[in-house]
Order: C-alpha cells, then sequence, then structure tokens
C-alpha cells in the first residue's frame, strides 16, 4: 500500500530530527527587540549563544527568529538548555546615562 503524501509529511515531521519539537511545545521564550536607526528590527533571544537575526519589520523578524530557533534547537546542547529553562519571572529594564 502506499502512503499519501500527506502521511509522509505527518511521519516525516514527528520523526527523530524534530523530536525536540514535542519536548518545547508551548514554552515560552524571552526575546529582546530593538528597532535601529535604520528602521529594521534586531531579535535576540538570549538563551540561546548566537541566536539573532533581524527583519525590515517587526512580524519578519519574528518570524526569521523562529527558524534560527528552530534550527539551533537540531543541536543537543541548545535542547537542553531549552528544556531546563523554567523562569519564576522576567522583566527587561533600560537606563538614561
Amino acid at each position: 500500500m502506499r502512503k499519501s503524501p500527506a502521511r509522509k509529511a505527518r511521519q516525516s515531521a514527528s520523526g527523530p530530527k524534530n523530536a525536540w519539537r514535542v519536548a518545547v511545545a508551548g514554552k515560552q521564550l524571552p526575546l529582546i527587540v530593538e528597532r535601529g536607526d535604520d528602521g529594521w528590527y534586531v531579535v535576540e533571544c538570549p538563551l540561546l549563544q548566537g541566536c539573532y537575526t533581524q527583519g525590515k519589520t517587526l512580524d519578519e523578524a519574528l518570524r526569521n527568529i523562529r527558524e534560527v530557533i528552530e534550527l539551533l534547537l537540531e543541536e543537543k546542547d541548545a535542547r537542553d538548555i531549552l528544556e531546563a529553562y523554567r523562569p519564576t519571572e522576567i522583566s527587561f529594564h533600560t537606563i538614561t546615562l
């Protein structure tokens, strides 16, 4: 019996390569978003080393950071960090010098 393309896609999405999705589903991550002088948005996830990107719009920057996070989570070290992350409070403050 041949498998339908939709069934093949579901099976490959649930394979070992994407097993991390189950472990981190619903996990909220802190992001820092800053709009530069050039109008571009820079987004960083401080939990994961090297996890930053940019976009011309905020929506584009947020889509891009999601993609970067997904790529980084293919690495076990990043998955371990995220699975252990359980903040009780998050705040962001700025000061003027």
